[in-house]
This record gives structure tokens, sequence and C-alpha cells, in this order.
């Protein structure tokens, strides 16, 4: 597909124009060397990095930006890079007198630059150093703020640089995080179906078309991946990019984000909450799209109960502070605010539970899934050896509370109290 034709806007049959006002995307050898025609008549510019990711592309970027007045803000490479306050305020501080924001790097780098680009009105470009997650192209800055998983809208690139052999050399961790993320759209497409089936929420077949098709191709993908090929490493980044331009095209992040991404961020808050290791973010998204799948087939395993599960307010509540402890009370706030566990839904469960069970079929099982991501070096093992029993039934329980939006775990809480 040619993203940058795409780019263009799509008048679509779901009665949408559907638009991303990103200005090029280059996955090119030598893609930094458009970098003097996008920031043309711009002189003083940051540019945002850690160790890591400058060595990885930050000569190349200087050398495309000889002449100008450069301020750098590199994070160090020997710790994790958390995008919360802290980091905001490190780039916000040398921010006087910019005219552009060059990120380079990849998730939390991304994010951070999109962040500040919203707070400070200057617009930003990004130079991708793996081919790790689908927020290139969408709109959503996944912050950490008042320590809770936060994603803002925080406009769009004005542009996605990435260099095959670039990308290429990043650790191999990061290439199966890629193909973690877009696997996990079996999940999050389906979760998207399901909330058009129970709350009437906004559905585009063609976006979730689109999507699904970038899902195939990246399968083909595996073998490529693992040895790094060039031709393989540019498709998994077309394929994360154009899934990013679906989430701005739908408006939200629907399309690409459900139930493995929430429990992808339970692992990562929590991990930062207790100081506990976690995956980075793809391949905890491939592994809990695993969890989904055996959710789903847990729910079609039995008829649905007729009455809903009803915790008690004390119990929740006990419950939420142990899982979350300091970010607990914006867990309780967010629903509260929602009314999740206000709204019955058995009825319409009840009602259309042909229809659910119809969308909930539709998914790989947890098996097929398993052999999906085991093509690029996945074992389930590995994560139940991190995480353990207690830690991913928890998940399975509580990771919804940290969004607003509804998935497969709201309905295995409503009719199995969260159980796995």
């Amino acid at each position: 597909m040619d993203i940058n034709r795409l780019l263009q806007g799509v008048d679509c049959s779901c009665g949408r124009h559907h638009t991303c006002p990103i200005d090029a995307v280059y996955v090119e050898r030598g893609a930094t060397s458009h970098l003097p025609e996008l920031l043309e008549g711009k002189k003083r510019i940051i540019v945002v990095s850690d160790e890591n990711t400058f060595k990885a592309a930050g000569e190349d970027v200087l050398g495309a930006l000889s002449g100008k007045d450069i301020v750098r803000v590199t994070f160090p490479g020997d710790r994790i890079l958390v995008p919360d306050e802290a980091a905001t305020a490190a780039v916000e501080k040398e921010m006087s007198g910019v005219e552009f924001i060059v990120g380079i790097g990849s998730g939390v780098i991304q994010d951070l630059c999109k962040y500040v680009s919203l707070r400070s009105g200057v617009p930003y470009l990004v130079v991708a150093t793996a081919p790790s997650m689908d927020g290139y192209a969408s709109n959503g800055a996944a912050m950490i703020l008042g320590g809770m998983k936060v994603t803002v809208a925080a406009g769009l690139p004005r542009a996605i640089l990435a260099d095959p052999a670039v990308l290429a050399k990043a650790p191999m961790e990061m290439i199966r995080a890629g193909y973690g993320d877009i696997i996990g759209k079996f999940s999050a497409l389906n979760d998207w179906k399901l909330s058009r089936c129970v709350n009437g929420e906004y559905f585009c077949q063609w976006i979730y078309d689109v999507t699904m098709e970038e899902v195939n191709r990246t399968m083909s993908l595996a073998d490529g991946l693992m040895k790094r090929d060039l031709t393989a490493v540019a498709a998994l980044m077309e394929a994360l990019v154009i899934v990013g331009v679906m989430m701005s095209f739908a408006g939200s992040s629907r399309p690409a984000s459900g139930s493995e991404h929430h429990l992808s961020h339970f692992f990562e808050i929590t991990g930062i909450l207790d100081d506990a290791p976690y995956f980075p973010h793809g391949i905890d998204v491939g592994y809990a799209t695993v969890i989904t799948a055996g959710i789903r087939e847990k729910l079609l395993s039995a008829p649905f109960p007729t009455q809903r599960f009803v915790a008690g307010q004390d119990e929740y509540e006990k419950e939420i502070r142990r899982v979350y402890t300091a970010s607990a009370d914006g867990c309780i706030a967010l629903q509260k605010k929602v009314g999740n566990y206000d709204k019955d839904r058995t009825g319409i469960y009840l009602e259309k539970e042909e229809e659910i069970r119809s969308i909930l079929a539709e998914m790989p099982s947890a098996a097929e899934t398993e052999k999906i991501l085991a093509a690029a070096g996945y074992d389930i093992k590995e994560f139940y050896d991190l995480y353990g029993e207690k830690k991913i039934c928890d998940a399975v329980k509580w990771a919804k509370d940290l969004k607003d939006r509804y998935t497969v775990l709201w309905v295995n809480y409503d009719l199995y109290k969260g159980e796995m």
C-alpha cells in the first residue's frame, strides 16, 4: 500500500472522510536525507533521543541538519526511559526559541516528543530507530502522568523517517515487539466489533479490513524478521505506520488497541509501581493476545449466565488498592466517571448472545495465536515465568480499570467475575 497516497485521505463508505495530516512518510535507505527539505526555513532545532537511539541514527541526523542551531537532549541509555512529568520537564527546559522538534527513537521518545509538541505548539517529526510499535502515525501519546497510563490526544508528526538498515540493527527484542504489536490487532479488532454490538459504538468496516490485511501480511514476515532481512523489516515498519494511520482515520486507537493493550499497560504500570521487571510493550501485547484469546474461548464454552456479577464497593476498592497502590485513586475515579460498574449489560448479552458468540469465535484460538507468535521467537513460558499466575489473573480481572474502553475483559467480569 502506498502510504503517502493514503495520507491524502479517503472518502469512506462508513460516511466519514478519513484524514491523517502527516506530510510524508519515508521508509527507505538514507531516509534522513529528506530532513533538509522538511526543515527548510527552520533554524533552531531540538534533537531528542537516548544514548542508544542516538548511536543508531544520531550522526546521520546531525549531518543532515548541518548549519542549523542544534539543541540536544539525550537521556541515559542504561535504564528504561519513562514518559512522565520528569522526562517532559527535561525536554521543555531546553525549548527556548526552538522551531522544530526532531525525535530519534521509537515508542517512548515518540510519545515524549509528541506530548512536548502539544504543550509547546512546536511541530515535530520522528526518525525511527526500531520497528517496535504502531504509534508512529497515531495522534495519541502514551504517557504516564500522575502514576496513570494515559493516552493524550497530542497530534501527529509532520513526517516519519525510517531507514531499514537502521531498523534492522535494533535489538531483536524490539523487532519482535513490533511483530507482537501487529498480531495483537486480532484481539483489538475483535473488541471493536464487540463494542459495536453491545454498545453501538462507531465502527468502520474499511478501517477494519485494511488493519486486518496488515495483520495477515505481517504473519508472513516472521522468518525474515528473525534473520533481520531488510525487506521484511521495512514491510513490518510500513505495517506499523499504516495501522497508526488507521487509528488517525478512526479518530481513536480502537482499530489497534483493546483488551490485549490493557493487559500490557497493567504489567507496565504495576512494574513501575512495584519496581518489578516487565517486557517491552509490544512483547507484552503479543503474549496478552494469547490470554485474551483464551478468555474468548472460555466465554464460548458455556451458555451465558442470566445474572451479572456485582462486587461490593468495599471489596472492589480493597482489591484495586492492593493491585494499583499509589495509582488506585486514579483508577477508581476513572471508573466512577465512566460508570461501567453501574451498567447492567446482562439483558444485552442474553439478547445478542448469538451475535456476540459469532464475533468472539472470529479470533484465532489461544493455541493458534501461540503458534503465530512462536514463528517470531515468542515462548509463552517466559511470560508466565516473569509474571506468575497470580499477577496474570490480577491483570485479567483489573486491567480494564486503567481505561474507559469496553473490551472482552468487561464481558468476562460481568459474567464470570473476571476470572481466567
